[in-house]
């Protein structure tokens, strides 16, 4: 991530230059700095879009495991309508329903746990990386100051 490579820049800037004497401050080009924090700026929306697509990803997770749940339930109403006829067929296919439901539920639960996971996932990382970022800009701040 470019981000980090500017923010690193930033630490190289801060280290290599000038102490004041006896403090712990040091001499800095305020344009260099300047210049550093305007492509990080820059660069931060990239890091939004990423996240917006991220939870747009999982929106599409989630309606893409709502639609197979209701596709694997209606295949199992279609196999039970074709069964009505006997009574023993009807009385395997109530149970047969049923096991389908549960799976497809299941699976259903599943896939929209895992989604939600993932994406929480992604979201965690980049909001810890925009903290972190925001943190090191806020000391450089300070410490500018």
């Amino acid at each position: 991530m470019e981000i980090f490579t500017l923010l690193e820049t930033l630490e190289e800037i801060i280290e290599n230059s000038k102490k004041m004497p006896f403090t712990n401050k040091v001499m800095i080009e305020q344009e260099d700095l300047l210049d550093i924090i305007k492509e990080i700026r820059l660069k931060l929306p990239e890091d939004l879009k990423q996240a917006k697509w991220v939870s747009e990803e999982r929106d599409r997770i989630l309606e893409e495991a709502k639609k197979e749940a209701d596709d694997v339930v209606k295949e199992a109403e279609n196999r039970i309508i074709a069964m009505i006829d006997e009574h023993e067929i009807t009385k395997k296919a109530y149970e047969q329903k049923n096991q389908i439901m549960e799976a497809a539920n299941e699976n259903s639960r599943q896939i929209t746990q895992g989604a939600k996971e993932y994406a929480d996932n992604i979201l965690a990382q980049l909001e810890k990386s925009l903290e972190d970022t925001l943190k090191e800009i806020r000391q450089d701040r300070k410490e500018l100051k």
